[in-house]
């Protein structure tokens, strides 16, 4: 790869971090976005794991004394059985159709989540249990969108957490994510080692990133965390619908 391709990657991933840092989310797709103007998708998605691996990784360490285990570890559960069952379609799902449908869901679940209970009250289920299954669906989804903070972003809200609890809880699990779609992917014969100056390159860049916007995130209260939280996870939705609406029209 040329060094002028690996120099603006890096530097899309200090940005992207930076962004991740300060809201929580929104640095990945915005990084996916750029690889796949340069890398083809099969390559793009197990990078961008390991690179976003790394970001998540950094974030959880900084905020690992308030990450809510009990949220984790069931969230871990079932993610890498989820993602054995739809990664035989990385090459083949209707990827756009999938960024539509994850747009719209985003936008209900943040602003309207009773629409999407349908009468049942989800208390019944009980914290970990809900997230049992929203590790379920990032696992399923993680191999052939690349990126589902979108999804799982909703489900930290309205759940009392304090900024700095999100951020570090949510990292942790989307960690989690990335450590499930690299065994999957190298266990379909992805050769990682071949790209490694990208990857050690982009990593490098994903820690300065966060350190960045961590020193940034500090400065805000919780109240405008959460303003700023949900009109960032709104725009990063509408941008999937479009891009899933745009696709569809022409295609």
């Amino acid at each position: 790869m040329e060094p002028t391709t690996i120099a603006i990657l890096c530097a899309a991933s200090v940005g992207t971090a930076a962004v991740s840092a300060v809201i929580g989310m929104a640095g990945g797709i915005m990084l996916l976005a750029v690889m796949l103007l340069f890398l083809e998708p099969t390559v793009a998605i197990p990078i961008h794991a390991l690179v976003q691996l790394t970001s998540n990784s950094s974030r959880a360490v900084i905020h690992r004394k308030v990450v809510r285990r009990d949220l984790l570890y069931p969230f871990l559960l079932l993610l890498i059985p989820a993602g054995a069952l739809t990664l035989p379609l990385v090459e083949v799902a209707p990827a756009d159709t999938l960024r539509l449908t994850i747009g719209v869901f985003t936008i209900v679940a943040t602003w309207k989540k009773e629409w999407l209970l349908l009468g049942f009250d989800p208390e019944r289920l009980g914290e970990r249990a809900r997230f049992a299954w929203v590790g379920a669906g990032a696992g399923a989804l993680g191999p052939v969108l690349g990126a589902t903070g979108p999804f799982i972003a909703p489900f930290f809200l309205g759940i009392g957490l304090n900024r700095l609890e999100l951020i570090g809880t949510k990292a942790a699990c989307q960690a989690g994510t990335h450590v499930a779609k690299m065994i999957l992917f190298g266990l379909a014969g992805f050769a990682f080692l071949d790209h490694l100056p990208l990857m050690t390159g982009m990593a490098a860049s994903v820690i300065l990133g966060t350190a960045l916007g961590t020193s940034f995130l500090r400065r805000i209260d919780d109240a405008r965390f959460t303003r700023l939280y949900k009109a960032t996870l709104t725009l990063v939705a509408f941008r999937l619908v479009w891009s899933g609406l745009e696709a569809l029209a022409f295609s």
